[in-house]
């Protein structure tokens, strides 16, 4: 199975609305959907910036960015760095907003 192979089958799945990797050093590999090879040195900077915060080399941080529609998580777990776009699930947050209406 290729990359681009393996990315388009990553976006069949209905949460997932993009996928990128990139190389060790910042360049897209490849992406599908709404990810873009023009996020590529953003992703890269955010996961390489997040792995500065532990000492320990065997812990990966996930960088999770959120918004109401949409998250993106970030893991470089070796040389690649993965980032996954998902389309928002219902979040606890959300349900502490008061409810209007009559």
């Amino acid at each position: 199975m290729t990359l681009e192979q393996c990315l388009e089958d990553t976006v069949k799945n209905p949460s997932i609305v993009g996928v990128l990797c990139i190389d060790s050093q910042g360049l897209n590999l490849g992406c599908c959907g709404t990810q873009s090879d023009e996020q590529a040195g953003v992703i890269f900077v955010l996961a390489w910036q997040a792995a500065k915060l532990t000492s320990d080399p065997t812990d990966i941080p996930v960088v999770c960015l959120e918004s109401d529609n949409r998250n993106v998580r970030v893991q470089k777990p070796n040389s690649i760095t993965v980032a996954v776009h998902k389309t928002a699930s219902l979040h606890p947050i959300s349900l502490l907003q008061p409810i209007t209406g009559t």
